[in-house]
């Protein structure tokens, strides 16, 4: 990255069309586009709206009983010092959870949506800002289809979507913090490109605090995004040619730098300590760690279905080779051949190297069941489908141009576009069984827990302090009386505080 070649790549600096541009076979193949762009977007739109509505049907379960009385007796800041001195270090986890609780279950019910718009938003633009890095561009329609398919792809693709979407805990967790660091990577994006020294300061104060939060959000997420954006900051070393300016390797060091400090800020925490001590680390061997990374790996590629991120990317490529006009970098000014194709290869190994140390992870706190916690494999999820869509582009960018230099015969990329698209679109609706289960499991519980709810308050009014509660399991999460033992049972125990009341028992 560069500041000759952003500026470049500025739509406002973007040549105008050549007159191949309004050919019947150039005209032919926007309209399939688009009309094609429009019907995933319609069709992935659905999807996404049932499942940002179903979160006006979320109901308390799990963590979410001991995170609601917490952020409601002692507030924010109460929250966080709980989390800091006796719960697990994860600062920014609590004042997140706090401002998410402080209104009841209002915060609950529309984060679903919220994180879907935020995603969204963020991945459009982050499309938008590769493509202008190599002088090129592709119709705002085709973006926003790209993005809703891999919002899609990783919100309802995966064996446990009601708690990458739905569950609170789990989102801030595991899904929140890819939105976070995408944001500030925009930001750190167009302050660069602005080109002023007060702005691009300004992005690296903030990439610090991002970092840090980060940090202290989610240990996972931390390891990993450290390992791909150092990475990047070997790659942006201006001696490699591949970026002019120092500000890309700075940004990511700085991100590094922030995010380890607040990680060692929350490893050495009490709460983290008080956490380690309740689960003594076990033996554990090379080859149990492999045992789990295998496991994640075989139930991954048994979904065909995120083939739809290729898919969606192909789409794009074949957009920006028949469709975008383009302005080609000096070539003195473009990286070295075997530069590109170390980037080219490089996802591969980045995404075995992040399961491998999720699957660690998983297998150092959880023990030989881990690799089940399926809603931690949103950190390396995202960047895996995001990196599926990277080599879709630059597939179908290649078709594209083999079509548009040998002069196919003028339907070839109507075919080739209809082709696509529906494949994308069969990923899409193999995924609408999964998403009307979520639905209806989501909603039935939501009904018979208000009724339950009613009757508890009602109770209470009374005067009651000890109340019955029948469990009502939804997404494979804990609820009261998972374990015998009521000294044990941390879910009973957090949701008695909910209510009020000294015990809570089966009816």
């Amino acid at each position: 990255m560069n500041s000759s070649t952003t500026v470049a790549a500025d739509d406002s600096a973007a040549p105008a069309r050549d007159a191949a541009t309004d050919r019947p076979e150039r005209s032919g193949a926007r309209r399939a586009l688009l009309w094609t762009a429009g019907t995933i977007t319609a069709a992935t739109g659905i999807l996404l709206a049932v499942g940002s509505f179903l979160g006006l049907y979320v109901r308390p379960t799990s963590d979410d009983w001991c995170a609601a009385w917490k952020s409601r007796d002692m507030g924010v800041f109460g929250i966080t010092s709980d989390f800091y001195n006796t719960q697990n270090g994860r600062v920014t986890n609590a004042f997140l959870s706090g401002i998410i609780y402080s209104d009841g279950l209002v915060g609950i019910k529309i984060l679903p949506v919220i994180l879907v718009v935020t995603m969204g938003i963020g991945l459009v633009l982050l499309g938008r800002e590769i493509l202008r890095l190599f002088g090129t561009r592709a119709p705002l329609l085709l973006l926003v289809a790209v993005a809703m398919v891999l919002e899609t792809l990783l919100f309802f693709a995966g064996t446990r979507s009601y708690q990458v979407l739905l569950w609170t805990p789990a989102t801030i967790s595991h899904t929140m913090p890819f939105i976070i660091a995408l944001w500030a990577l925009l930001f750190g994006i167009w302050a660069f490109r602005t080109g002023r020294r007060a702005l691009r300061n300004t992005a690296l104060g903030l990439t610090a605090v991002v970092g840090f939060a980060i940090g202290t959000l989610s240990e996972p997420f931390t390891v990993v995004s450290c390992v791909l954006v150092g990475t990047a900051a070997l790659v942006c070393l201006p001696r490699l040619k591949v970026a002019k300016s120092w500000y890309p390797f700075t940004w990511s060091a700085v991100y590094c730098a922030a995010a380890v400090i607040g990680l060692t800020f929350l490893y050495t925490s009490p709460g983290a300590r008080w956490r380690r001590a309740q689960t003594p680390p076990t033996k554990m061997s090379v080859g149990d760690v492999f045992k789990d990374y295998f496991h994640i790996w075989d139930t991954i590629l048994h979904q065909w279905i995120y083939l739809g991120a290729v898919a969606a990317g192909l789409l794009l490529g074949l957009a920006v080779a028949l469709l975008a006009p383009r302005r080609e970098r000096p070539a003195a000014s473009r990286p070295p051949a075997a530069m590109l194709r170390v980037i080219f290869v490089l996802p591969v190994p980045l995404m075995a190297l992040c399961t491998l140390l999720v699957a660690y992870a998983l297998r150092s706190g959880y023990g030989p069941t881990g690799w089940t916690y399926a809603r931690t494999w949103m950190n390396f999820m995202i960047p895996l489908v995001i990196a599926l869509c990277g080599y879709g582009v630059l597939l179908g960018h290649w078709a594209g141009r083999r079509i548009a230099e040998r002069r196919a015969p003028r339907l070839a990329p109507i075919v080739a576009t209809v082709l696509v698209g529906a494949f994308a679109l069969a990923a899409t609706a193999a995924l609408v069984p999964s998403v009307q289960k979520l639905a209806v499991s989501t909603v039935y519980r939501s009904i018979a827990w208000d009724k339950q709810n009613a009757k508890i308050r009602s109770e209470i009014a009374k005067g009651e302090t000890d109340v019955a509660y029948k469990p009502m399991y939804i997404g494979s999460l804990a609820e009261p009386f998972f374990t015998k033992n009521y000294q044990r049972d941390w879910v009973a125990q957090c949701t008695s505080k909910f209510y009020g009341v000294d015990r809570i028992h089966k009816p």
